[in-house]
């Protein structure tokens, strides 16, 4: 059987993955707060254990894999979204309000998601449906003496853990106080004792409990899903390094206090962040965008997941327009070399190799370049494994095959009636017409070339003479 190697976090060592039992290799990957659409950040750990997922099912079999991603809709900025709707006149109480907006954006997500080619997880639990859960898994935390009840609020002890708490993220609790940016609340014990239930207002979504009417703070959600979906051990934990502290920290804090038996999880991977264009993203440098408005844009979702491909998961990802381009240009290529072929029964050994090597996503895409010069079956079976040239989402190649040599020669003949008179109007005009359809436009003294972009439609050509 194939060996994985996968970096953990909690030992910051490559390692043999070994799973508990190979006949149900598990992972849980925290996924969304569904409170809008989803960002072009929130989209790389999606493809990035989208990805290990397919891995595992490749190696241990696709009945012999279970990967849940919850879906947090217990939140503030939900609230507030609901309350706007409301007093905007929109009918139904709060919490149906909720419910709709966590409904949509849930929606919104998976087919985003789903554009990029995710295949959808075993599991996909609403913090909601495991308020239950979450209470009794607080009681017994405080049975235990981990966790104390004050003002309405249920707050994890820290010091109760305290020999063991920030290993993951390699901190001590003596510094983190020291350099804590952390709500020191007058019912706190310690500054950085967390929030596991919190009151809730009339007005605001909230539910029964031994502290009185409230809601799970955010860290509490995972622990209690996982535990019920996965048990108290099991083999991967994922997402963003954002989430390592506190979120992870503190999973892991309420876990293996509520089950010093278990192990929680053996594995821990984290993905880097994502730039654009060299920059963090951000609404304040107009280089904020979600995963709706690039596919929106035309940007297809495989060149998306393409250009993600191109980073190893534990690097930081610079998204740009140039490698857009460049991931179009080659999948037009491979979906023409493959376009009637069956794939090879299996993907390439090599291809195999690079993603057992801590996901070497690049490592395969070099693979999969090399086997487009001559094997064509195998390039189709290595690209599926990292779900590409699937038939569902190949329909944007549809215009590989449209001639631009009239367009060419009509702007060029344009431009030479312009060198004489003096008047570029009709040039301007063919230029911003085929910019809006999507196509590159390369001028020089060599002559005129009609590039296909990102996101062209050749349908927009229609009537440009």
């Amino acid at each position: 059987m194939t060996t994985i190697k996968l970096h953990n976090t909690r030992t910051r060592a490559k390692e043999d993955f070994v799973p508990i039992s190979a006949d149900n290799v598990r992972m849980y990957v925290c996924g969304p707060t569904v409170y809008d659409r989803a960002h072009l950040g929130n989209a790389r750990p999606v493809v990035v254990f989208d990805v290990l997922y397919r891995l595992l099912r490749h190696v241990y079999g696709s009945d012999h894999v279970t990967y849940v991603r919850n879906f947090t809709d217990v939140d503030d900025k939900i609230n507030a979204t609901a309350l706007a709707r409301q007093k905007g006149g929109a009918e139904g109480t709060l919490e149906q309000l909720v419910q709709e907006r966590s409904d949509e954006t849930i929606g919104w997500y998976l087919h985003d998601m789903g554009a990029l080619g995710a295949l959808e997880p075993d599991e996909m639990p609403r913090a909601t449906q495991y308020i239950a859960q979450m209470v009794a898994m607080i009681e017994d935390l405080i049975a235990k003496g981990h966790a104390y009840a004050a003002e309405g609020h249920v707050l994890f002890a820290v010091d109760s853990w305290k020999e063991h708490y920030g290993a993951l993220s390699g901190r001590s609790v003596d510094d983190m106080i020291a350099g804590a940016r952390v709500e020191v609340a007058p019912y706190k014990r310690n500054p950085m004792d967390f929030v596991l239930w919190k009151p809730s207002t009339d007005e605001l979504p909230g539910w029964d409990s031994p502290w009185g009417r409230g809601r799970p703070g955010w860290h509490i959600e995972c622990s209690a899903m996982s535990y019920e979906l996965l048990g108290e051990s099991f083999d991967i934990h994922g997402g963003g390094n954002d989430l390592m502290f506190p979120h992870h920290e503190n999973e892991i804090a309420q876990s293996k206090c509520a089950h010093p038996h278990g192990e929680f999880a053996r594995v821990w991977l984290h993905n880097e962040m994502l730039q654009v264009e060299g920059k963090k993203m951000s609404k304040s440098l107009g280089n904020f965008f979600t995963v709706h408005d690039l596919l929106e844009q035309g940007v297809p979702g495989e060149v998306i997941r393409f250009v993600f491909l191109q980073t190893h998961y534990r690097k930081p990802m610079d998204w740009t327009e140039k490698k857009a381009r460049e991931a179009e240009a080659t999948l037009r290529k491979w979906r023409a070399l493959t376009a009637g072929i069956e794939p090879a029964a299996s993907a390439a050994p090599a291809v195999v190799a690079a993603l057992s090597d801590d996901l070497n996503t690049a490592g395969a895409l070099a693979e999969l370049h090399r086997l487009a010069d001559g094997d064509a079956a195998s390039l189709l079976a290595g690209a599926q494994l990292l779900g590409l040239l699937s038939q569902e989402m190949g329909a944007w190649a549809d215009t590989a095959s449209v001639d631009l040599s009239a367009h060419a020669d009509r702007l060029s003949d344009a431009r030479a009636s312009a060198m004489q008179s003096k008047d570029f109007s009709e040039v301007d005009r063919l230029k911003a017409a085929y910019l809006a359809a999507g196509l590159e436009v390369r001028m020089s003294k060599d002559g005129v070339e009609l590039v296909p972009g990102t996101g062209f439609d050749a349908a927009k050509l229609e009537g440009v003479w």
